[in-house]
Formats: C-alpha cells, structure tokens, sequence
C-alpha cells in the first residue's frame, strides 16, 4: 500500500552548503511519515551535490536533482512539479523554520480542501545582528483585500503553503521577475485565489549578504515593480516598490554574479552560523508557544 504524501518540503540551493546543513538537520529530524523532502540543487560546486546524494542514498531526502539552473524561478519550478504532496511548503535553506506552525497549518489545508493558500506572519532579523528579531505582519493588508478596497496584496513565499491542485489556476513562478515571491503574491491575491491568514509564525526570515546581492539591480527592480503593479492593480502600501524590500524581498537568493554564487562560507563562520541558528530556532518556537493562534478566512 502506497501511502499518501500530504505535504512536500521543497528546497533550491546553490553553493550554500552550510546553511543547507544546517536547515537539512533540523528539517530531516522533524519529518513525518506522509510528508516528503524535495530538493533541487542548482549545480553547486562547494559540496552540496555529493552531501545531497549521501541524504538521498540514506533515505533521509525523499527527490534530488542537481544540475544548472537559469534563473531563482526556473529551480523553484522544477521543485514544485516534483512534489507529489497535496501540500507544498517551500524552505529557503538560509531561514529558519517552525514545523509545529507549518503542521498547523498543513492539517488546516487538509481539513478545508477549498482553500488554496495559507499565509502567516512572519519574524524577521539579520545575521550580524541576530538577537533583533522584528515581527512583520501583513494582516492589515489581508483584511483590506477580504474586504474589497485592495485587488491585491504582497506578502513573502517563506511563510506560505499552498496546494498542488491550486498551481493548475494561479500558476508557477514568473520566470521572467527577479522578484519571484512579489510577483506571484500579486497574482495570487488578483486571482481572488483563497487565501487563509494564520496569525502565528511559519519562518523567521534571515537577511545577510549573500541573500540581497540583486537588489543592486535597482533598475531592474523597479521596470519589474512598475510592470506588476499596472497588470495587478497594485497601489502598494505607500504607493512605492520600496515598501516591499522593507518586509523581505527574496530577490537575491539566486541571481547572483558568479564570482558572488562561489563563495563558499568558511569553517569559523560555519561554527558562528550553527550558534546562530540553534538560538532562532528556539526563538521562533518561542514566539509560537506565547499564546494561541487562530486561522483568519
């Protein structure tokens, strides 16, 4: 007997192998027996392809492929059609993660098959500066659009579950946008998609110099952020591209210089970042176990 996967983990990497490890780890212990882990390496060339294979061979990845990749949106793609999940749930290797919130909101799903995507807020800090966590919330923007007054909103992808039969009317990534997560918020929301809001913490998203480095393609950015707001009729929170970047633009995971996708992280820096982790992952569980939480519809 086949059984069912619920939910798939789905992960684009390249040449992040430290933070892979270290997000692998805590991802591999909490996996459950109807969820799997997907994961699509991008060719790296600091050891991530023969550690994804050693997980692979062991049973502890469920799908691993490695090869090149020509944008952020064509990896994540290939990881979605790969999932065989009812649920997907992306994992960006460099955040952090708490997998009692994701179950929560995995079990919502599952219970509510009509809804097509669940969002939650979000906590936010950067690596050099890791004990400021900010709580970011895009409810406000949510219950503007449940009401009418906005034909759409943006919120971050880290945060987000969505159903597999749902990709079939709102679509993958736009292989064109550097903003991937922007764009397809937008798209999601002007779809009139349904959108459930969970008002606790799914990620805590980290910010450090080797996740921004496309936002010095200002230009770019805002050719894109014109062109999405016109075809969205998106006004934005202060009628600016800019108000975006402040909540978390995933804009540099992937489109990188080579010279900036090749550094590897040392080993002193690798010690550093596992400390680091260990404490937003507890404080993110934290965060969760502070009080109740409910699903807005």
């Amino acid at each position: 007997m086949t059984l069912t996967i619920n939910l798939s983990y789905i992960i684009a990497t390249r040449n992040r192998l430290p933070f892979l490890r270290i997000t692998l780890e805590k991802l591999v212990n909490e996996l459950q027996p109807d969820e799997e882990i997907v994961v699509v390496d991008g060719n790296s060339a600091d050891g991530s392809g023969a550690y994804l294979q050693q997980l692979f061979e062991e049973g502890k990845i469920q799908q691993f492929i490695s090869e090149p990749d020509k944008s952020q949106a064509h990896a994540w793609n290939k990881a979605m059609l790969m999932a065989k999940g009812i649920i997907i749930k992306k994992i960006i290797d460099d955040d952090v993660f708490c997998y009692g919130a994701i179950r929560k909101c995995k079990d919502f799903l599952l219970a509510n098959p009509a809804v097509d995507v669940i969002i939650s807020n979000d906590l936010a800090t950067r690596l050099n500066d890791y004990k400021n966590v900010q709580k970011i919330s895009r409810l406000p923007q949510f219950k503007n659009w449940k009401r009418g007054i906005n034909p759409s909103f943006t919120f971050g992808d880290v945060h987000m579950l969505i159903r597999k039969a749902s990709l079939t009317y709102i679509g993958l990534y736009n292989t064109s946008f550097i903003m991937i997560d922007w764009e397809y918020s937008l798209r999601i929301s002007y779809l009139q998609a349904r959108i459930v809001y969970y008002t606790g913490y799914n990620a805590l998203s980290v910010t450090h110099a080797q996740n921004i480095s496309s936002l010095k393609n200002i230009r770019l950015i805002t050719e894109q952020g014109k062109k999405g707001a016109v075809f969205y009729d998106y006004k934005g929170d202060r009628h600016e591209i800019s108000t975006w970047s402040k909540i978390k633009i995933r804009a540099g995971k992937w489109l990188k210089s080579k010279k900036e996708s090749d550094v590897i992280v040392n080993r002193e820096v690798t010690e550093d970042i596992s400390i680091i982790y260990n404490y937003l992952y507890n404080c993110i569980a934290g965060y969760n176990n502070s009080q109740e939480f409910t699903f807005l519809e």
